[in-house]
């Protein structure tokens, strides 16, 4: 028998007993009060019970801020988890928010309806959140309960001095295990995950182009195309324990990169996407679209956000405004088949619509966090090497490089407005990078590091094979813009954000194989306040002291 709050006040009342629990105001870390606690129903059902696999996919939280977060689940048949409910009706689904993990100090509720045409699942934007940062929730529907999340709203002004974000990208289901979403779910302190795109990959079992061997097979086996296609492989992943476990511990930020959709994706096509047999791109983007929106917390509003824009920035006090692009989709032109490029080749223009671009340097010019971190699909720095001829060469023009008219005028813009205390994160390319991100290739010196213009800290895949094309070149033949290189092991790394600083601490692992997934710590690079380049650290950053428990 579960007894409300409300039980347990009125039942020490009778008892004579003083209450611990009041449904009084608190004070905030700022000294400023607030509210009392609502009085809210408890959540009762006397149905039939639901399948205990209805909440097999588990709890997941996202896109938090100061006073709201996403929280999201979804409902699973009886037959078979990766299945929605065998009725086509939809499913009422209560929902909960409180401050302690035993939900004695609940703060929100509420119930929404699980609907078939969102494959049942079910997502809220909880707002108005003033009792704390750290909070946990479940759900209930047909008398089950779902795991426990536990979730953290982003900080007000001076709220908070040090922030820690895990950050990662390119999970490749087929490839490995997702130890490293296990080993970011055992850290208590950190503030959030940024996810850098290739949450999944579309190709279907055995087509993916790698030297190595697929470990597991991945649902479904052909190639994800329709919106069935994509919610089924959604739906796959997101039964991965250590994935699962990850949403569950921590509120995610996620931005796609290319496999959401298909392979080296842009705006009106896609170099794995043939319109003869797969039929036209929009339809397959916006069915991407559709199941990205539904499986991932993420807001979307369609009064001010219509068409389901990716790109969104997120103010974590006065320490760092987070901000998160789509160079992928929206307004990036077509790349230049090449792998290796001569500077002067004929290279598009736009890797981003002129709309995002405005926005980007409004966000940018507007900032006055101490730091801006710009969440980013692809390498913003020089990816060059240099020909046995002294001439150079890019490698890989998917990347900014490839689009120099468009990364021209970011990067002059950067250096007009002198904006520093800037640093990327990227994911994209399955290796660990830290490197200064600069004009062009004369304006910057490999001594002083004078010419950079901005930090840029790189994840590694959590099991994406290694990029083949990158074992062609001697590290030593990379632009010296690139400070530090590591193109073998999976991982992540730690973002650390204090005044003084933004630190990148790499974890990688030994392997993502059976039996394997033990990290280490493998580099340290910073970019001190007022600098714009990257400095090597000689150790990793201090975890914070007293981090909110974990959920159990």
């Amino acid at each position: 028998m579960r007894f409300s709050r409300r039980d347990i006040l009125k039942g020490m009342g009778a008892a004579g007993l003083t209450p611990l629990i009041v449904n009084t105001g608190c004070s905030s870390s700022d000294g400023s009060s607030t509210p009392p606690l609502p009085e809210l129903p408890d959540y009762e059902w006397t149905g039939p019970t639901g399948p205990e696999a209805l909440f097999e996919h588990g709890v997941a939280s996202g896109d938090p801020l100061a006073n709201a977060v996403i929280i999201w689940t979804r409902l699973s048949s009886e037959e078979s988890p990766a299945e929605p409910p065998e009725s086509n009706d939809p499913l009422e689904v209560w929902w909960e928010l409180s401050l302690d993990e035993e939900f004695t100090q609940r703060v929100a509720q509420g119930t929404l309806r699980a609907e078939p045409d969102r494959d049942f699942t079910a997502k809220v934007d909880v707002t108005g959140l003033v009792w704390g940062r750290y909070y946990y929730y479940r759900f209930f529907a047909q008398g089950r309960q779902s795991p426990v999340g536990r979730t953290r709203l982003a900080p007000k002004a001076d709220e908070a001095s040090q922030l820690r974000f895990g950050v990662c990208s390119c999970s490749n289901y087929g490839f490995g295990y997702f130890y490293g979403y296990r080993h970011m779910a055992a850290r208590a302190d950190l503030d959030a995950i940024l996810h850098l795109g290739d949450y999944t990959y579309e190709y279907a079992v055995g087509e993916y182009p790698s030297l190595e061997e697929q470990v597991r097979p991945v649902e479904p086996e052909n190639e994800t195309v329709t919106l069935e296609g994509y919610r089924t492989r959604l739906s796959c992943y997101r039964r991965d324990p250590d994935l699962q476990e990850c949403h569950r511990q921590h509120a995610f930020i996620v931005v796609w990169d290319d496999h959401e959709t298909a392979n080296n994706s842009w705006m009106d096509g896609a170099e794995n996407h043939d319109p003869e047999t797969e039929g036209p791109w929009p339809d397959r983007v916006a069915a991407a679209r559709q199941a990205f929106f539904e499986w991932i917390p993420i807001r979307e509003n369609p009064e001010t956000n219509p068409g389901r824009k990716l790109y969104r920035s997120f103010k974590y006090g006065d320490l760092a405004d987070i901000i998160m692009l789509d160079t992928r989709i929206d307004g990036r032109e077509e790349q230049f088949p090449a792998i290796v490029a001569p500077l002067d080749a004929p290279l598009p223009d736009n890797i981003m619509s002129a709309e995002q671009e405005t926005w980007l340097k409004d966000e940018l010019s507007n900032s006055t966090a101490a730091w801006r971190v710009i969440g980013n699909q692809v390498m913003a720095g020089l990816l060059l090497v240099t020909n046995t001829d002294g001439t150079k060469g890019m490698i890989n023009t998917d990347l900014w490089q490839g689009y120099p008219a468009g990364r021209g005028r970011l990067m002059t813009f950067l250096r007009d407005n002198d904006i520093s205390n800037t640093v990327f994160v990227t994911g994209d390319i399955h290796s660990s990078w830290a490197m200064d991100v600069t004009l062009d290739v004369d304006s910057y010196d490999p001594v002083t590091q004078e010419g950079s213009l901005a930090g840029e800290f790189i994840a590694p895949g959590i099991t994406a094979p290694n990029d083949v094309a990158l074992q062609m070149f001697d590290p030593e033949a990379f632009d010296p813009t690139v400070r530090y290189v590591e193109t073998l092991k999976r991982g992540y790394f730690v973002l650390d954000v204090q005044a003084d600083k933004a630190q990148a601490d790499w974890y990688l692992l030994d392997g993502v194989g059976e039996g394997e997934g033990n990290e280490a710590l493998d580099a340290s690079w910073a970019v001190s306040d007022g600098e714009k380049h990257v400095t090597e650290m000689n150790m990793p950053e201090s975890p914070l002291e007293e981090p909110p428990p974990l959920a159990s």
